[in-house]
């Protein structure tokens, strides 16, 4: 190969890698720009990305505050000698003056005034979480045995975890859902964590961190009268910590934007809802979908994620390489 033809070779690398990076980044900043316009700029997709941040009036603040004949003859009396429509140009002059606020205010506050956004986070939080700890609880144990133990069928039975790996969510979700509503617990929390408690994708990811782990240590540990479930908690899980971090970014990640499951699980209770169900509260209405709110929502439920990954980024990557998933 030539310099010229290396020299076409990487920029053709890099050509692919800016555009898969824009195919990523594009959504999040059309949600981050949608969530700082007013209705107005997104109708007329106009206002750049940050929008003109010019005064708005909140119409449904306006409409809810509107003048009437009651609050008219009420407030007569601030304005004397004035006739009734003088007092109520006046009054809908005040309620537009209170209603008035920029895009990116109106679009925020109406994410968490017109949903209990903080519960559907703390919901969230929760049920990611617990799905998260159980499935480590489960992984650890199930992946030491795959990896260092020897028993009669372990090559089958590690056969039968790769093939999990490969039925599709959306295949099993009718028989899951059929079984949880004969035991009666769809619209609990408990429809949306037992589910998903055996993560056949951890239990991969860390047997292949615990075939890295050097015998010795192992036999070392039994050496001073470890039991084999104490060299798992003691002995593997410290050295695991970067393996179990990038699972738990893949976990949490999933759990977290899963807007299937919990769509087919909780169907009354608002209190259940997590995060993405929230965002069907801007669904269309005869106003139209409220798309500011909506993005402003989308905004706030994705935040967190990013931060964590930016800030476990080094041990992610660490853990995806000591698994030997590259």
């Amino acid at each position: 190969m030539t310099f010229r033809d290396a020299n076409l070779s990487e920029a053709f690398k890099h050509l692919v890698l800016i555009f898969g990076a824009l195919i990523v980044v594009a959504p999040f900043i059309v949600m981050t720009s949608y969530s700082l316009k007013s209705p107005g700029e997104i109708e007329r997709n106009e206002g750049g990305y940050l929008g003109s941040q010019e005064i708005m009036v909140d119409e449904r603040c306006y409409k809810k505050n509107e003048p009437n004949k009651a609050s008219i003859s009420a407030a007569i009396f601030r304005f004397p000698g004035s006739t009734l429509d003088e007092v109520r140009l006046k009054l809908i002059e005040e309620v537009r003056t209170s209603c008035s606020m920029r895009p990116v205010a109106f679009n925020y506050s109406m994410a968490f005034s017109q949903a209990p956004l903080v519960r559907y986070l703390l919901n969230g939080v929760f049920v990611t979480l617990t799905i998260f700890f159980i499935q480590v609880v489960i992984a650890l144990p199930c992946a030491y045995a795959l990896s260092k133990l020897r028993f009669a069928g372990r090559g089958v039975v590690f056969g039968m975890v790769l093939l999990c790996l490969l039925i599709p969510v959306h295949a099993i979700a009718l028989p899951l859902y059929i079984m949880l509503s004969k035991l009666g617990i769809t619209n609990t929390y408990a429809a949306l964590i037992i589910p998903w408690t055996i993560s056949v994708f951890g239990i991969f990811l860390m047997r292949q961190f615990f075939m890295t782990v050097p015998d010795d240590l192992l036999d070392a540990a039994r050496m001073d009268g470890m039991t084999e479930y104490s060299i798992v908690w003691r002995v593997l899980l410290p050295t695991a910590i970067p393996a179990l971090l990038a699972f738990g970014i893949f976990s949490v990640v999933a759990h977290w934007n899963d807007y299937f499951w919990p769509r087919v699980v909780i169907t009354g209770d608002r209190d259940l809802f997590t995060p993405p169900l929230g965002l069907r509260e801007f669904k269309g209405d005869a106003d139209g979908s409220l798309w500011g709110p909506m993005m402003a929502t989308a905004t706030v439920i994705v935040t967190p994620l990013i931060v964590a990954f930016l800030l476990a980024q080094r041990r992610f990557i660490e853990g995806i390489t000591l698994t030997g998933m590259k």
